[in-house]
């Protein structure tokens, strides 16, 4: 049955439910440079109710880092597009895009939009990723035949050698195999092959990679589980969430092991509130299943926060910095997204990970 145009029309939504719908904060500006009304997404980004927000003027409501921007908010001034700007919304810092438009034909009022990185195109690029940096399997075959050489004449000196100078040619073997190893993460960051995903048991997945952090560390750091058991399978790929999770808690272990206590928490949830959407193949994806790392450590150096996840680095002194950029592409490739931020106040560091649920029967 075709619908007319007409009755099209008629049904509709209205530009308020348009505007409800919308996954972006959005605020309306009076040409006073207060804030006249916002929208759902808005509260959720600011924790914030809309009763508390309008009114108030908008370089007071939003903490903006950048005063450049705060001066141009204040003025009837033209468009603006600002991108990866730090906003705080309580104790933690978030990064967004902001774009300012004037309405024409109503002088002096504005609409403000912000979205979170990790929501939009330009994150969804994934500039930190390693494909961009060259890193082609026949590079990596070329580079790992002459170090499987060098590897097997360190092995035979070593045993030409006398005793006491033998830990020079074992030092060649070692280093050999480290870079081999460098080699391999950096094939598979640039890798643009996506494994299948299915319905996966994201508690058995968890334990599992506990199970494996806890072999290595000897359980010197406590790892606590506060699972949600009601939550339904997620759509992932197995090997891909293992080896994400495995990551995540070997790396808070060990920020946690500098702690007088050290505690690491993984927590799963179901976001029932959050509008958290990812864009993949040209449709948009819901991720309400949120898994949480947790840790009581000293919490990431402030100056490396906002690259994280991009290759190379890191601030272990033995890091090769390609875990977190690795784990980043994994999630990305199941149409999931990863975040992080750190409670001052509670001196904590958390790493989000939000995933898909899974349909019955679904396969991707």
């Amino acid at each position: 049955m075709t619908v007319a145009p007409a009755t099209l029309l008629e049904q509709r939504p209205g530009a308020e439910a348009q505007i409800g719908g919308l996954i972006f904060a959005m605020l309306l500006i009076d040409p006073e440079a207060h804030i006249a009304e916002v929208n759902q997404a808005t509260e959720d980004l600011l924790g914030r109710s809309a009763k508390h927000l309008v009114g108030q003027r908008v370089g007071a409501a939003l903490d903006l880092q950048d005063p450049r921007v705060l001066a141009h908010l204040e003025e009837r001034g033209e468009a603006l597009v600002a991108r990866d700007i730090a906003l705080i919304v309580g104790e933690n810092e978030k990064r967004v895009n902001l774009t300012l438009s004037p309405l024409s034909g109503h002088s002096g009022w504005r609409v403000l939009t912000l979205s979170e990185l990790g929501r939009n195109d330009a994150e969804e690029a994934g500039a930190g990723d390693l494909a961009g940096l060259g890193a082609p399997s026949i590079l990596a075959h070329e580079i790992k035949n002459p170090l499987a050489a060098i590897r097997g004449a360190g092995q035979l000196v070593e045993r030409k050698l006398e005793p006491q100078d033998r830990s020079l040619a074992r030092m060649i073997v070692d280093e050999v195999d480290r870079i081999a190893r460098l080699i391999d993460r950096m094939q598979q960051l640039g890798s643009t092959v996506v494994g299948p995903s299915a319905p996966c048991n994201l508690h058995e997945a968890i334990r599992s990679a506990i199970a494996t952090v806890r072999a290595a560390d000897r359980g010197t750091v406590e790892v606590v589980e506060e699972f949600d058991p009601s939550l339904p399978p997620v759509l992932a790929n197995q090997d891909a969430l293992l080896q994400v999770l495995i990551n995540l808690i070997s790396n808070a272990c060990d920020a946690a092991s500098a702690a007088a206590a050290p505690r690491v928490i993984v927590k799963t949830r179901f976001a029932s509130g959050m509008m958290l959407s990812a864009i993949r193949l040209g449709t948009r994806v819901r991720l309400p299943i949120e898994i949480a790392v947790i840790d009581n450590g000293p919490g990431i150096d402030p100056a490396l926060r906002d690259h994280v996840f991009e290759p190379f680095v890191t601030s272990k002194k033995s890091g090769q910095g390609l875990g977190l950029a690795l784990v980043r592409k994994l999630v990305r490739d199941m149409a999931g997204r990863i975040s992080h931020d750190r409670d001052e106040r509670a001196a904590l560091t958390q790493f989000r990970v939000h995933l898909p649920l899974a349909r019955e029967g679904e396969t991707r």
